[in-house]
């Protein structure tokens, strides 16, 4: 199967043909730094992880470049407010959205340029769309003449006359058409400013990205992307200006991952319903805001809830839990795993589930394939998974071709999930972390649970089996189950939620 992509463009899924063979191009809008990245942030910033990710695990090599804007209305308002310059307030927010990204695990894009280092840039095509009859300059502003280019509106399939009937010019708005929108302002007042021909000023939003995606990966080029909120006006304004400019196709292929909704509305900072990347992490492992937002397709809307997360955090543990029997299971007898084995030892049983395994990364690319829909991907991985526990539950032995069998298991579950970004800490670390997570979410004293462990342990030991249930019981009310292996006991913190 080939992989197919939904196009905002066609409002279609169409066969994905690059522009070079072999390569991919990719360009993601980034964030306007002036403040904390929320959890809409984080679902466009773990799609388009995913999406490189896969990718390149399919043989492409990509280029991908998401920029940051540095210079923007809100930029300025914090900094006036705060009394520093922009571009304190821009490293500011640079630093921290940098820092949850590499939290959650995402994947340094290849190129992460900023509007300011590309002012010349936005100047040039700014003069050549004056050139070509479709943009004008008016008291140092200039704006773009949106009914000069006859395609305006098929990115998010809106009437002009339609669009006409509602637009209004503002006070101080000196643009011929209520339409037009700005590609250089002229500055004001305690405002940053570049020279221009036009005199001194800075850009407007929407020529940054027409230039900066021009600028790394060519006046056509692959996949451009982000939320869907950015379909109108941002997206269809970057299509008018570049092939405005160029004469020729912008993106190939347009991308647009749904709204993350909150009482049914959009996640954001003007209406004040978001929650921020970091205070989600304080409460949860990153993997599980990964999760969280795979479990849905990147085009479905998806409604935030802390349930929703406990929800993530229980599917997540059965995963871990699986590759922690495996594990355990090779450390109780690391000579018995080191014998080797082939495939013709292997037994009927261990044979049919050798084959079910490999079937997962078939059916995970098929999945991926399909608009990239990591829902039904990470269904296929809880099938595996479940088969998996169907062959260690009840009087299991371990024997050479079975651990054959597991370590090809966990090889493969492991190489889809480094796809997904789950999964890619040992089980042990995953649930240490865990634990230490949901005590301090639950106000539990780590040090009091585990002194009541090594008294059981020592009960057991002397055979007070009537102390040791005790302590177990006593545990169980705080949420605490136990889990008592040959030489120890390890402990965690249970969800309310089931799955």
């Amino acid at each position: 199967m080939a992989l197919r992509l939904y196009n905002t463009l066609v409002r279609r899924k169409e066969d994905f043909v690059p522009v070079k063979e072999g390569h991919v191009g990719i360009y993601a809008c980034g964030v306007t730094v002036y403040d904390t990245c929320h959890v809409g942030h984080a679902r466009s910033a773990i799609n388009f992880d995913v999406i490189t990710r896969y990718l390149r695990y399919s043989g492409y090599k990509v280029t991908y470049v998401k920029n940051f804007t540095d210079i923007d209305d809100k930029i300025i308002t914090k900094a006036n407010r705060e009394g520093v310059g922009f571009r304190e307030i821009a490293e500011r927010y640079i630093a921290e959205h940098n820092d949850d990204m590499d939290r959650l695990g995402i994947e340094r894009p290849t190129i992460t340029p900023r509007a300011t280092e590309h002012i010349g840039g936005m100047i040039e095509l700014i003069n050549k769309l004056i050139r070509n009859d479709l943009a004008y300059a008016v008291d140092g502003d200039v704006y773009f003449s949106v009914k000069k280019f006859k395609d305006y509106g098929k990115l998010s399939g809106r009437n002009l006359d339609e669009m006409t009937a509602g637009a209004r010019i503002a006070p101080g708005e000196k643009k011929k058409d209520p339409l037009d929108f700005a590609l250089w302002k002229a500055s004001k007042e305690n405002e940053p400013w570049w020279e221009s021909p036009w005199g001194k000023g800075r850009p407007g939003w929407h020529i940054e990205c027409s230039v900066m995606s021009a600028h790394f990966l060519g006046e056509t080029f692959d996949i451009h992307g982000g939320g869907e909120d950015l379909i109108f006006p941002h997206h269809e304004n970057e299509i008018a200006q570049s092939e405005g400019a160029s004469g020729k196709p912008f993106s190939r292929y347009w991308l647009h991952n749904g709204f993350i909704k909150v009482n049914h509305e959009k996640m954001s900072k003007s209406l004040g319903n978001f929650i921020t990347i970091r205070d989600i992490l304080k409460l949860y492992h990153p993997e599980v805001l990964r999760f969280f937002v795979l479990q849905s397709h990147y085009r479905s809307p998806l409604d935030y809830s802390e349930e929703g997360l406990k929800e993530a955090r229980v599917a997540l543990n059965r995963l871990y839990e699986t590759l922690e029997k495996i594990r355990d299971l090779f450390a109780a007898d690391p000579a018995l795993g080191a014998i080797r084995v082939g495939e013709d030892q292997l037994q009927a049983k261990e044979k049919a589930l050798l084959e079910k395994i490999r079937t997962l990364p078939v059916r995970f690319r098929e999945a991926m394939d399909d608009d990239f829909n990591t829902a039904r991907a990470l269904g296929h991985l809880f099938e595996t998974i479940r088969q998996l526990n169907a062959h260690l539950a009840g009087g299991f032995k371990a024997s050479p071709p079975t651990l054959f069998v597991l370590n090809e298991a966990e090889r493969t579950i492991r190489d889809v999930g480094e796809v997904l970004g789950i999964l890619m800490e040992d089980p042990a670390i995953f649930f240490e972390k865990d634990r230490l997570r949901e005590a301090e979410k639950r106000g539990l004293q780590v040090d009091e649970i585990e002194a009541l462990i090594d008294e059981r342990l020592k009960a057991r030991a002397e055979k007070n089996w009537k102390r040791a249930d005790e302590i177990r019981g006593e545990l169980a009310v705080k949420g605490i189950a136990l889990k008592d292996s040959k030489t120890s006991t390890t402990w965690m913190i249970e969800s309310k939620t089931t799955q």
